[in-house]
């Protein structure tokens, strides 16, 4: 057994709690494998248990490998040196609200930055769902007296590089005005390399004995467990290099290195190594498989400003091939080329800014955010945040993060860029989920690039969204020559064959009849009998548009309450949700009754509520689609009770959660979301508001500058606000991001939208073959009640028709006066793999509908009878 086997045990915090202690220096001891002696760190809190960890770890040393000083070892020599430690600690992401990101606009650099804090984090390649690191930045010592690290010990500013707004400066400087380090940091506009040119400024007489080392923390394959790092030379040159399943990563400079090393993390690496005596003790050639950290002190003799390149490959020749070929190239060419790039794409959108109330700093950073989380190798992909949700307290045990494809959030970022003036971008988004369509006609919770599902949840928000986007893009005549129709025809056919109820809602926690899911499907359901009639089916259209009748008529019957008690004087009230088990066919339907579980709450605290005392605001997508209008009584009371219980004032502007008792944010501590906390408020949802604002007649530009002012200095909106008491010592602050998701796409999407719905004076999102429908004259719908093997409902009123549908040919047997006479009716088919009977239901009926189904291609009966009560 190793030194490092308890060494491992200690974390990073508690290592840099002892080197920020008084370091004593009346007793040295020679850890094994070190180039020198080392002075004993002790600390008033941890000293006892520091000094009797290495004292056992002296003890065990014999066991341990021998290791000498020696002169650092190349992976094409002999005799290499090995780390010791393994596999180093639990490995953990990063911070998941990014301060940046960033990569090229050309589809060959398939490579994308995010920045937090004052340095690198997670890179990913070669596809935008795919983080390959954990973090890279600098250490600074004297060597004598001192240790920094950029994210902890420096204080930071970061500012826009560029007008694109995807490159950065960070300026990170010594709290006590000694030095500072700026950083400019951007992609090679053509290769899959990330470069940071840097920069050490000071007072010389200080700067001049400073030492920088470059801290490499590799997570390769979307993991930190098993990664193998070696020192490599090339071509005369040193180069740092870790590999995992194939996929290598290469770190190097533009100046040399003069000492490197690889290590496990929280044992041999050269944080450890640094935070003890202020010395790179340690030089090991190899760390294999473990939670690795590469480091290499750059050579400061000649200059102080350099280029660091950071390079992957699916070899170690490719990626230090590509590393070299980026570091050839002057920074300043390499700035000049990306923000041509950038210029370029940008050059055709609207004018939204005059709705602004930033210049429209905001809207130009969230169109440029939204192109860079396409993907390069997958056109059309869009992920909804480079990010991991409190990723410092996330291992390899999570690898989805949000950077994975959710069609919703997809979705409202293609209609962004249209609403922007984009009509070619979106069209790629609408191919790509085409091709990720199910073979049913559904679409996955959400994936990865390549279609595979992540989440297996099924959400008909996300089924219906695609029909909404082709919808637009046919109004927009941008298709091309692209049909969207099969696609369009197959998710119709999977609302109708599955809904209404659905086994997730926009929360994606409850199933349920949810009224920003019925919304959306209503919407998506008239759009597709659009596509339909246009092509002379008026079979299917009729059909469609009349199960969105059916839809657009329970509304109320399952979505309002009229038991509300969490507003005084208001006792009618759209829900969250009415929850109903998607595996119960004979639901009960009734708004005042019924339960609902809230997902992560806190051990011990309450999580069951009845389901008319939660309330969230998605009812408002019904005004949005052109559902109902924006002065509907119901909508205005719902309205006032999620004002009384959800709105948060902050002191940059209104904003909301997203239903009551929500545990899914950050905790009352300040601590970061694990399994539970408490929901925070949403800056997209101030969007939504403002939208439903505007649609009523009302001013929506405070919410435009609302939106304005919750975003970051660098124009990020992070998905949750800190919406309790100033925690400083946590750096929580009212208004202010929390450590979930930032940037997040749909928050960006819903400002663009919000800036166009401005700019014209209407609702960007409102459907107009929907309100002309639903608004206006409505003398000639019918009434619908539909009964169906998934949902076998119970009664149905007089004056509706009762629509008894199957996924198969059938001729109904039935009565309507308890089988004193009976009828058989053969059911009609429709291109959605639906086959129905209707059975009006007249004034003086009295008797309840019974009946029975023969099977006409199996030639069989059904063999039970089924009724449906006329009350």
């Amino acid at each position: 057994m190793g030194i490092g086997f308890v060494l491992a045990r200690f974390t990073r915090l508690e290592y840099k709690a002892l080197s920020e202690c008084r370091t004593r220096y009346d007793s040295r001891i020679r850890l094994i494998g070190t180039a020198q002696s080392r002075p004993l760190a002790v600390c008033r809190d941890r000293g006892h248990a520091v000094n009797l960890a290495l004292s056992v770890a002296l003890a065990l040393s014999d066991a341990g490998s021998r290791q000498s000083n020696r002169a650092m070892k190349l992976t094409n020599e002999k005799n290499q040196t090995n780390a010791f430690g393994w596999p180093g600690i639990e490995p953990r992401w990063t911070h998941g609200g990014k301060d940046g990101v960033g990569t090229a606009y050309a589809a060959s650099s398939r490579i994308w930055f995010t920045l937090w804090n004052g340095i690198v984090t997670e890179v990913y390649y070669p596809t935008v769902d795919r983080p390959q690191l954990r973090d890279l930045q600098y250490l600074i010592t004297d060597g004598k007296s001192f240790f920094h690290e950029e994210k902890r010990n420096l204080e930071s500013k970061l500012e826009h590089l560029l007008d694109q707004r995807v490159g950065y400066r960070y300026t990170n400087s010594d709290p006590a005005g000694h030095y500072a380090i700026v950083k400019e940091i951007i992609t090679d506009p053509h290769l899959a390399c990330v470069l940071q040119h840097t920069k050490l400024t000071g007072d010389e007489s200080f700067v001049s004995k400073l030492r920088l080392y470059a801290l490499c923390a590799p997570h390769l394959e979307v993991g930190g467990r098993g990664n193998n790092g070696y020192v490599a030379r090339v071509a005369g040159r040193t180069v740092l290099v870790a590999e995992r399943k194939g996929t290598w990563l290469a770190l190097a400079a533009t100046i040399p290195f003069s000492h490197v090393s690889c290590g496990y993390v929280g044992s041999s690496d050269g944080w450890t190594d640094l935070a003890g005596n202020f010395q790179m003790d340690w030089e090991f050639d190899k760390a294999p498989d473990g939670n690795i950290a590469l480091t290499g002190e750059l050579d400061l003799t000649g200059t102080r400003e350099f280029t660091l390149g950071l390079a992957f490959g699916n070899s170690q020749h490719h990626a230090v091939s590509t590393l070299f070929q980026s570091l050839s190239t002057p920074f300043t060419e390499h700035c000049k080329r990306y923000a041509e790039q950038w210029a370029r794409s940008s050059v055709c959108i609207l004018p939204l800014e005059q709705a602004s109330g930033d210049g429209g700093n905001l809207y130009h950073t969230s169109f440029n955010l939204l192109r860079a989380h396409e993907d390069k190798s997958f056109p059309g992909a869009f992920i909804a945040s480079l990010s991991i949700p409190w990723g410092e307290a996330v291992g390899d045990e999570d690898q989805g993060g949000y950077h994975l494809v959710w069609t919703r959030d997809m979705v409202n970022s293609a209609n962004a860029m249209l609403a922007a003036g984009d009509c070619t971008t979106p069209l790629r988004a609408l191919i790509y989920l085409n091709v990720s369509q199910r073979e049913n006609g559904g679409f996955a919770q959400n994936f990865w690039i390549d279609g595979e599902p992540y989440w297996r949840g099924v959400q008909l928000d996300e089924v219906a969204f695609p029909i909404l986007l082709a919808w637009r893009l046919q109004g927009e005549k941008a298709l091309q020559d692209f049909d969207p129709y099969p696609m369009v025809l197959r998710a119709a056919a999977y609302l109708v064959r599955h809904g209404p109820m659905t086994p997730q809602e926009r929360w994606e926690e409850v199933s349920g009849y949810s009224p920003s899911t019925l919304a959306s499907n209503i919407a998506a359901l008239i759009c597709a009998a659009c596509f339909a009639r246009e092509r002379d089916d008026e079979a299917t259209a009729t059909y469609l548009e009349e199960y969105a009748d059916f839809l657009e008529c329970h509304v109320e019957s399952w979505t309002v309450t009229t038991e509300g008690t969490l507003l005084p004087g208001v006792t009618r009230h759209y829900l969250r949700i009415l929850p109903e088990r998607a595996d119960n066919h004979t639901p009960a339907e009734d708004p005042n009754q019924g339960d609902i579980a809230i997902a992560n709450r806190a051990p011990g605290a309450r999580s069951v509520f009845p389901a008319k005392q939660v309330v969230d605001a998605g009812f408002l997508e019904l005004v949005r689609h052109g559902v109902r209008r924006a002065d509907d009584p119901i909508i205005v009371d719902s309205l006032k009770v999620v004002d009384a219980v959800l709105k948060v004032d902050t002191p940059f502007g209104p904003c909301w959660r997203r239903y009551n008792h929500d545990g899914y944010g950050q905790r009352d501590d300040g601590g970061p979301f694990v399994g539970w906390g408490r929901g925070r408020a949403w800056p997209l949802l101030t969007g939504e508001r403002g939208h439903y604002e505007l649609a009523a007649g009302h001013d929506a530009k405070p919410f435009v500058r609302a939106m304005e002012s919750l975003a970051s200095p660098t124009g990020l909106l992070p998905e949750q606000a800190w919406d309790g008491p100033d925690q400083p010592h946590v750096y929580m602050y009212c208004g202010k991001p929390t450590g979930s998701a930032m940037p997040l796409m749909w928050a960006h999407a819903e400002y663009i939208k919000l800036l166009r719905s401005v700019h014209d004076g209407k609702v960007s999102d409102l459907i107009a073959d929907v309100a002309k429908r639903y608004l206006g004259d409505r003398a000639n719908l019918r009434l619908f009640e539909v009964w169906k093997f998934t949902r076998q409902v119970r009664s149905v009123k007089r004056g509706y028709v009762l629509r008894i549908q199957a996924q198969a040919s059938f001729r109904l047997h039935w009565s309507g006066d308890e089988w004193q006479t009976v009828k058989d009716t053969s059911s009609s088919n429709t291109t959605l793999g639906v086959d129905f009977v209707d059975i009006p239901i007249l004034a003086a009926q009295q008797a309840p509908i019974r009946f029975t189904f023969f099977w006409t291609t199996s030639n069989s009966w059904e063999g039970r009878d089924y009724l449906v009560s006329v009350p």
